[in-house]
């Protein structure tokens, strides 16, 4: 009967999850409305494909309009475009080489036999991308149809053309989408991350005793902090795409394009990832005792630098992304603590060397956290505006 209860949590667990994103779609905008948006488009695109090719032209393969269509109502207004043209070339190629095919031929099972090994290996071409395989749909759609004439395989190409049309058409003038929205928000989940890691790192530093399986979790969650900047990574990569070919470009003086301002945050929250992971990681292999503690004075003087450097990525991320414009005030503030957080890397300079210099393995930990350290104070110094 315990199987029976994980699934009755899980399903609940799920319909709670279902909920929120259905008040966060109604709420505002963000992720989930874009979600409910592009499948809205979808089904239009599919609607008046329909009703032009099959309700009003009675189109002999109407079908065929409404399928592409909603395959290219995509995540971007360039990919519809891209994708688009891909995926007739590959229609196009299956259609024509099964069409000679059966009326050479004459038998649809060997012509299946025959052409749809050739399809598949010409969807593999990389010019084709992810739309290689509807070469072998092209294909399948004329052998499994009825009788192949050159007329059917006309107007199954002429479907596709109008089909593609209509989901570009829909995509790049209704609501198009645009991700800049998610670009921002990653980059702030990450930023926050960082400082909430940074703090609890600091925290664990001056701990009475190390633990080594609390040092392990703070060093999986320093590595989670790297996958949250690879997903940001990839929502700038997703924003730059989303604005090529698009309608909807922001207008607005104060809004910000993917541009510097993000790239700028990303390889500050990057290098933070890779700083705290190495952090952790040294921690971590203290407190398992495979390398020497360091001193108190020391472990104290480095949690101060962790959190300084806390403060400092906060207000980065509060200056470099701020949705209405970059506050002075704010611009000021990172200023300071950037300094501070330098005053603080100088005075951790001058104590480590002395700190134990009968203690070799000291020594190497040391000098691997104040190299870490020194690389992210000038990371921070470099891009604080």
């Amino acid at each position: 009967m315990e199987w029976i209860g994980r699934t009755a949590r899980a399903a609940r667990w799920r319909a709670a999850t279902a909920m929120r994103a259905v008040r966060r779609a109604w709420a505002g905008p963000g992720r989930e409305r874009d979600v409910v948006a592009q499948a809205g488009k979808a089904a239009l695109a599919a609607w008046i494909a329909w009703a032009v090719a099959g309700w009003w032209l009675a189109a002999p393969l109407a079908f065929v309009a409404p399928w592409v269509a909603v395959a290219l109502v995509e995540s971007t207004v360039y990919r519809s475009v891209a994708h688009g043209l891909q995926q007739l070339a590959a229609i196009a190629a299956g259609t024509v080489v099964a069409t000679a095919a059966a009326m050479v031929l004459g038998d649809a099972m060997v012509t299946m036999a025959v052409v749809l090994p050739l399809v598949l290996l010409l969807g593999q071409w990389r010019r084709l991308g992810s739309q290689g395989i509807f070469g072998a749909t092209g294909a399948l759609f004329v052998l499994t149809g009825g009788e192949v004439t050159l007329a059917g395989a006309a107007a199954r190409l002429t479907e596709a053309v109008f089909g593609a049309l209509v989901g570009v058409a829909v995509n790049a003038l209704i609501r198009p989408p645009t991700y800049l929205r998610d670009t921002r928000a990653a980059l702030a989940e990450a930023a926050r991350e960082a400082r909430d890691i940074l703090d609890d790192v600091a925290d664990g530093l001056t701990a009475a005793a190390w633990d080594g399986h609390e040092a392990g979790v703070r060093h999986e969650r320093a590595l989670r902090l790297g996958r949250l900047v690879d997903r940001a990574r990839s929502a700038i990569g997703w924003s730059e795409e989303s604005l090529r070919g698009n309608l909807r470009r922001p207008r607005k003086q104060g809004a910000v394009p993917p541009g510097t301002t993000y790239a700028d945050a990303l390889a500050v929250l990057d290098y933070v990832a890779v700083h705290t992971a190495g952090v952790t990681r040294t921690v971590r292999e203290a407190a398992e005792g495979a390398t020497s503690r360091p001193a108190g004075t020391v472990t104290t003087a480095y949690a101060d630098f962790l959190r300084e450097t806390a403060r400092a990525v906060h207000l980065y991320g509060e200056y470099r992304l701020a949705t209405d414009g970059q506050d002075e005030t704010t611009a000021r503030a990172l200023h300071e603590a950037a300094e501070r957080l330098r005053h603080t890397l100088d005075a951790l300079r001058r104590q480590l060397p002395g700190a134990a210099p009968d203690d070799p393995d000291a020594l190497v930990t040391y000098g691997t956290l104040l190299a870490q350290a020194h690389r992210l104070a000038d990371h921070l110094g470099a891009k604080r505006v």
